[in-house]
């Protein structure tokens, strides 16, 4: 049986907005993956890349405070430092298939 190191991969997922790199996160969604949000209910991947992920141009770091895997879960609290010097505070749920992401 396969074992995959979800913590990496969550971090990997971050590192990519602070790098600016989205070939890193690509290669980590499902190709259903699906993102839910206040302002985003439930939209696919490619829905994704056109709303959320513009903001890897104003993301300088993520500070984790929670990284834990639970089952298919990987619980993640970070600071987020922008660009602009403005912070803030969120707690995400990364659920997995196998060693992809499937849902935010």
């Amino acid at each position: 049986m396969a074992t995959f190191d979800r913590l990496q991969i969550a971090r990997d997922c971050y590192r990519a907005y602070e790098a600016g790199d989205r070939s890193l996160i690509e290669k980590h969604l499902a190709e259903d993956f699906t993102f839910y949000s206040p302002a985003d209910v439930g939209i696919d991947r490619a829905r994704y890349f056109e709303r959320c992920w513009p903001n890897a141009e104003r993301i300088k770091a993520f500070d984790f405070k929670r990284l834990v895997e639970a089952g298919d879960e990987v619980i993640v609290t970070y600071e987020s430092t922008k660009l602009d010097g403005h912070r803030f505070r969120n707690t995400e749920i990364l659920t997995f298939e196998g060693d992809k992401v499937c849902k935010v």
